[in-house]
């Protein structure tokens, strides 16, 4: 059986033995995914490809701490979260994210798009939540995006849960009001 078809489980278990095809083929099923999560956090994508690059080297080098298997997938995320929030803080010098206001630059991922008016939907959704403050953005994206509930966004973002849930209804509610029609 050829490594691309093997499943992600075998293709771990033989990078934990020092596979280098295997750890080629885990990397290309992989790093779209992990640059756009980097990408929305450090809004660069020089230093999202860095971010990415450098997260990998990390799981492959730390597979043996990986528990399960199965949840390769979402211990690789979370390690390029945490690189991209470690040097998004670095950039800032360690600004609280609420005192953080900044404008990025529009990225497009053509294949979440299906039609459209979903596209115009989701563009102005996307410019919508890159007008929002850091902290804002960065919980927003957490949530919808990568799909963390408020407890993992806590941990990520090192602040209480109450802060986390008044946060985000905060960043909804602006949100929202950032994609009412003027008029």
């Amino acid at each position: 059986m050829s490594l691309t078809n093997q499943n992600t489980e075998e293709l771990i278990t033989a990078c934990k033995l020092g596979n280098q095809r295997a750890q080629l083929e885990v990397y290309n099923r992989y790093y779209k995914a992990m640059y756009n999560t980097s990408f929305r956090i450090v809004k660069d994508s020089f230093k999202a490809e860095d971010i990415m690059q450098d997260s990998f080297l990390t799981a492959f080098t730390k597979l043996d701490s990986l528990k399960e298997i199965k949840t390769f997938g979402s211990w690789l995320k979370r390690i390029v979260i945490n690189n991209s929030i470690l040097d998004y803080n670095k950039k800032t010098n360690n600004i609280p994210l609420d005192d953080v206001l900044y404008k990025v630059q529009e990225q497009e991922d053509e294949s979440v798009f299906k039609d459209d008016l979903t596209s115009v939907k989701a563009k102005q959704i996307l410019e919508g939540m890159n007008t929002l403050k850091d902290n804002y953005r960065i919980g927003l994206s957490l949530h919808f995006i990568e799909g963390y509930d408020y407890e993992e966004i806590c941990d990520i973002m090192n602040i209480s849960y109450a802060n986390c849930r008044t946060m985000i209804s905060r960043a909804k509610t602006s949100l929202r009001q950032k994609l009412e029609p003027t008029g």
